[in-house]
């Protein structure tokens, strides 16, 4: 039987977020979520569960807002930076994160689980780099943590939904089989999240995890969606090096002109899926090692392109899109 607990939220409003407050209150925990105040009107999160308004920058507000002095038994983060440009990624993957841990420490909160991301084992944006630095602030906190490594989500491999249907081609970088990747629900991943409180062997521990498998190549995800719309499938290759020209003219413009810098970053991420697959790194042997990908879950990418092309699911990228 799961022991009941009191878990503080942060992140609660992305679609992870909400999978997890959702999972969470269904288990039987009482769950409070530290949100900014919304710019307009914004879907409820899961019944049962608190939300507090403040502002995670401010490490006063986590304090008074949050945690109130009262007695929690964990946090769990799911909070993420909205586009990964430089300011956005360290003021929240690390410096906000930092407010939190001090707080929850302070208030003797004895287990952090962070959602993290599997692409921090080969840093080169600038984002990854924020987080890692946060993942080693919290391994040395006395704290103990969770480190949840997640691959792709399903949401940011839905963007082309919009372009089959129209008649055109599933866009791919070379000829599709550059990366692979065993991308994970938002529920499941949610269940994976709200287990971490309750499986020792989690604790203080790294966990890189993806969904039920095998590895799945881009051209994979094509013939996946095409499968589900039941439309021919049509491919288009499109050269890395497009994107190499991108960075590489943004880089330039960006030394000069400061309101190109941000750009400039979202097309070295852009380049940085194109080209890196979201499994296992091993680091001797110098590749990604699905096999050896932890897989978790039930619900595949085909499932889930199902219930997008029949409207049981939106389109909830935001500014995760890149197509």
């Amino acid at each position: 039987m799961l022991r009941t607990r009191r878990i503080l939220v942060v992140g609660a409003t992305g679609t992870i977020g909400r999978a997890t407050v959702r999972t969470l209150v269904d288990r039987g925990h009482e769950v409070v979520c530290f949100v900014r105040p919304p710019r307009g009107s914004r879907a409820p999160l899961a019944p049962g569960a608190v939300v507090r308004e403040g502002d995670v920058l401010d490490p006063a507000s986590v304090a008074r807002d949050a945690i109130r002095g009262e007695g929690f038994d964990a946090v769990v983060s799911c909070l993420a930076s909205r586009t990964g440009a430089p300011r956005d990624a360290w003021a929240v993957e690390h410096r906000a994160h930092l407010h939190v841990l001090g707080a929850a420490r302070d208030a003797g909160i004895d287990h952090f689980v962070l959602l993290s991301a599997i692409c921090v084992q080969k840093p080169k944006l600038e984002f990854q780099r924020a987080k890692l630095a946060f993942e080693e602030a919290l391994r040395a906190s006395g704290v103990d943590w969770s480190i949840v490594r997640a691959t792709a989500f399903f949401k940011s491999l839905s963007g082309q939904l919009s372009r089959v249907r129209a008649g055109k081609p599933f866009l791919m970088f070379g000829d599709g089989t550059l990366t692979a990747c065993k991308p994970i629900g938002d529920d499941d991943l949610a269940a994976y999240l709200a287990d971490c409180l309750d499986r020792p062997e989690r604790r203080n521990r790294i966990l890189p995890i993806g969904g039920p498998g095998p590895a799945l190549t881009a051209r994979r995800h094509g013939e996946l969606l095409f499968e589900a719309t039941g439309i021919a499938p049509r491919f288009r290759s499109v050269p890395v090096a497009v994107l190499d020209l991108a960075v590489g003219g943004l880089g330039m413009l960006g030394r000069v002109l400061p309101s190109f810098r941000d750009r400039a970053e979202l097309a070295r991420i852009g380049r940085y899926y194109a080209t890196e697959s979201m499994l296992l790194w091993d680091p001797v042997a110098g590749r990604y090692d699905a096999d050896a990908t932890p897989e978790f879950g039930t619900e595949t990418l085909g499932d889930y392109y199902g219930k997008l092309a029949r409207g049981e699911v939106g389109d909830e990228r935001g500014d995760h899109a890149l197509f």
